[in-house]
């Protein structure tokens, strides 16, 4: 299989800050990668190398001549000053000048002697299977199927490019990549403007793509419908690893992974324990001598002395051992993320944890929310979607006092504490430490959070000085889901609890809320997260909210 794309060796640091750590893998013809990690963890910064915006501190890139790289943020930077049929007809030059190097072949091969014509085929074949890989034969019915797939189809071409809004800029920048059919695409978050149906047909529509691809994502049903390998960056190490298969296989790998972490901890704390029983109380007590009844005394004492030796050469090789475990031990695994919500039942009977009546919501004469009532049980699970800019956030805003409305009620029952998870991380101060941020307003002692905060796995001790301001963004949601945990809340507002987080986080956090005893209300535009929560799933547009419940048809 011929390698379109090889990553030898790279890192790369910004000042102290190592973000990439000896780096290698192979991206190889009709190979689709999935490149996942944390937020901060390299995965922008390896895609600006690839393509030679950043210089690495070592290592290097190695690209086959001929073959060509499309990256999607490229795209955009050149699209400025030009309408959207001068950019359609820029992606089609390769086309165009293949197409025009068929048709002088033709004529060559026409009035070619017998010498030349074998040549000539050749090259014929090689272009006409060119041609034919980059969609060539269908280049107009091409064009309007990319660009209504990805819902922009209703847009005049003859629209500056520099009009469009930035959703539409994102979707018509991937649409030009994908028409110019690159060797390479090299796409970073692709999904970020495209609503359920686009999805759809982008997944549909990369899953047999000509050609090699290389993409960013946090949606874990798309990398499923789209990759074959995932490459993921560790946040810590910050080297990379292979992990052949769609999500579904990493993630399952991931939990084995885990599983086997914990199992070997367990048997070397058995260990440890066992060497410490042998230097620390048999050494002592010498509790195998058995007294000789030997009349020689020179025998007995040789026999005593022998004895003697061998307990203190199996202490000193439990000794010897544990020095050497003590010195490098497999570090505890995080406990699973739990929350324990502090909720009296009794308070709640007959009357709901927060209800919802008339509440009316302008923006700069927009009206964003329009007579939006609701309940909410002392069981409900509801995820809201809808388009970005429809109102989401500025509903949770409203439930949890962040905003006023203009006008209704929101009346939230005197037994619930509500917990917070906004989406913008406006709830943290930046010039506090990470601890600081962490154990504000939090019962408990300082070594007792400490404690806490690092048997959650989501932070290291040498973390807890940082800066929060200095933090990556999957770092601070990181810091916001601890704090959510260690508030015991009783009733959940999420806002797009999925975002900037690794996808291990991402599934720990999943499973703690199948488990949470009390309602939840999140918005969320993350289909696996939808269809992973159950509950009911109501649409916020035009300032309506619907109770569509939960029957809404996601794709598969």
């Amino acid at each position: 299989m011929r390698g379109y794309l090889a990553i030898e060796s790279i890192s790369k640091a910004f000042g102290l800050q190592q973000v990439l750590n000896s780096v290698s893998f192979v991206l190889n013809a009709d190979q689709r990668l999935g490149l996942v990690g944390a937020n901060g963890a390299g995965k922008t910064t390896l895609l600006k190398i690839i393509t030679g915006e950043i210089q690495p501190d070592s290592g290097a890139v190695s690209i086959p001549p001929g073959v060509e790289l499309g990256y999607l943020a490229q795209v955009i930077e050149l699209a400025e000053g030009r309408t959207i049929a001068d950019l359609v007809e820029a992606a089609m030059l390769r086309l165009t000048a293949l197409e025009q190097r068929l048709r002088d072949l033709e004529v060559e091969m026409a009035r070619a002697n017998s010498g030349e014509i074998e040549r000539l085929m050749v090259e014929y074949g090689d272009c006409t299977e060119q041609f034919e890989r980059l969609g060539g034969y269908e280049m107009d019915y091409r064009v309007d199927a990319l660009f209504s797939g990805l819902g922009i189809g209703h847009i005049d071409r003859s629209r500056q490019f520099s009009t469009l809004s930035g959703g539409e800029k994102s979707r018509a920048g991937l649409a030009l990549l994908l028409l110019k059919a690159p060797d390479v695409l090299l796409l970073d978050e692709p999904t970020s403007h495209l609503d359920f149906a686009a999805l759809e047909w982008l997944e549909g529509y990369l899953s047999t793509y000509r050609g090699a691809l290389l993409v960013v994502s946090h949606d874990r049903q798309f990398l499923n419908g789209t990759v074959t390998s995932i490459v993921e960056l560790n946040e810590h190490t910050h080297a990379a690893r292979l992990y052949v298969g769609d999500y579904e296989n990493y993630a399952r790998v991931k939990r084995q992974e885990r599983l086997r972490w914990r199992q070997d901890y367990e048997r070397q704390q058995e260990e440890i324990k066992d060497l410490r029983q042998v230097a620390n109380v048999d050494g002592r007590r010498n509790s195998n001598y058995r007294a000789h009844t030997d009349s020689d005394k020179f025998l007995r004492n040789a026999k005593i002395e022998w004895h003697a030796h061998t307990v203190s050469r199996k202490v000193r090789a439990a000794e010897e051992k544990l020095r050497r475990i003590e010195a490098d031990p497999i570090p505890e695994p995080p406990d699973d993320l739990r929350f324990a919500p502090e909720f009296d039942p009794e308070m709640l009977k007959g009357r709901a944890p927060l209800y919802v009546s008339g509440v009316v919501k302008d923006y700069d004469g927009r009206r964003v929310l329009d007579d939006v009532t609701f309940t909410l049980s002392r069981d409900s699970r509801v995820v809201v979607i809808g388009p970005n800019g429809a109102g989401k956030s500025t509903l949770l805003k409203i439930l949890t006092g962040q905003e006023r409305a203009d006008s209704g009620e929101v009346y939230v029952n005197p037994a619930v504490r509500i917990g917070y998870l906004d989406q913008e991380q406006e709830t943290l101060d930046e010039d506090m430490t990470l601890f600081e941020a962490y154990a504000r307003d939090l019962p408990g002692t300082a070594q007792q959070l400490k404690a806490t905060l690092i048997k959650s796995g989501l932070f290291r001790w040498e973390e807890f000085d940082k800066r929060v301001g200095d933090l990556s963004r999957g770092q601070q949601r990181k810091l916001q889901i601890a704090r959510l945990i260690a508030g015991r809340a009783n009733l959940l507002v999420l806002d797009e609890p999925t975002n900037s987080i690794s996808f291990d986080v991402l599934e720990a956090l999943e499973a703690a809320l199948s488990d949470f005893p009390g309602p939840i209300i999140a918005a969320s535009h993350d289909r696996r997260f939808i269809q992973q929560f159950g509950g009911d799933v109501w649409t916020l547009r035009d300032g309506r909210l619907e109770m569509v419940g939960v029957e809404v048809q996601l794709p598969q």
